[in-house]
């Protein structure tokens, strides 16, 4: 009881303070203090009124899917305008799961950007489906934040992305400035890699070097020694020929 009260007793004295010299001095001195009677309210407990955190609202790449629309295997069937409103719901996104929403949102981003919906080989297509893919995973992991293997995943279609638009750029620079338009892509140029430099590494590269130089010099020498034999061997066959 006595250690409780010890330790209640300087929070009492700075709402005391805050009470006696007004909001200002309150203000200057951090968030908001409250007493809350601690067991039998024999004592208090001061409570730091600390802002409440508000939830961040993100914008889904759906929203721009009215809910009225039918799925896509059930647009084309003949006579659907005729059936019922209740089956027309449950036919409809408003009853769709993730998976039916992100083909519908795929198809309608290779319709607005001229590609065949049926493509999956070329390099644009499979950088808008793994667009619409990562969209799906960054609102996940808003949601659920500690959620590891949706994170993983998330990371890793953005490195297969990052692949294709770089491929892309090398061999269609039109196309590639097109898509990073349409889909609101910011594409960075990557650094080139540089190897972190050893002490060891350095001593073994300077050593190379010296050797390389010291064979240099032998090679040189061994040519020159070269050139003198063959010297001395044209001189007496001149003078024989003279004689």
């Amino acid at each position: 009881m006595l250690r409780a009260a010890r330790r209640a007793l300087p929070w009492v004295r700075a709402e005391a303070r805050a009470l006696v010299c007004g909001p200002a001095a309150g203000a200057a001195a951090g968030p908001q203090l409250t007493l809350r009677p601690l067991g039998n309210g024999l004592l208090l407990q001061a409570v730091r009124n600390y802002a409440d955190k508000k939830p961040v609202t993100q914008s889904s790449q759906m929203d721009d899917l009215p809910s009225s629309m039918l799925l896509k295997d059930y647009q084309n069937v003949p006579g659907i305008d005729r059936i019922d409103d209740i089956v027309k719901r449950l036919l409809s996104l408003e009853m769709a799961n993730q998976k039916e929403k992100m083909k519908i949102k795929t198809e309608q981003l290779l319709n607005k950007m001229l590609i065949n919906p049926e493509d999956t080989k070329s390099l644009e297509a499979r950088v808008t489906r793994l667009t619409v893919k990562i969209h799906n995973y960054e609102e996940h992991m808003q949601k659920h934040r500690k959620d590891k293997a949706h994170k993983r995943w998330l990371l890793m279609s953005i490195d297969q992305r990052k692949k294709l638009l770089k491929k892309l750029r090398q061999t269609n620079f039109e196309v590639f400035e097109k898509i990073c338009k349409d889909l609101n892509i910011e594409y960075t140029i990557p650094p080139r890699y540089n190897q972190p430099t050893h002490r060891r590494w350095m001593a073994k590269k300077a050593f190379c070097i010296k050797v390389f130089q010291e064979k240099q010099k032998l090679k040189k020498l061994k040519k020159q020694e070269a050139e003198l034999k063959n010297k001395e061997t044209k001189k007496p066959k001149s003078q024989e020929s003279l004689v």
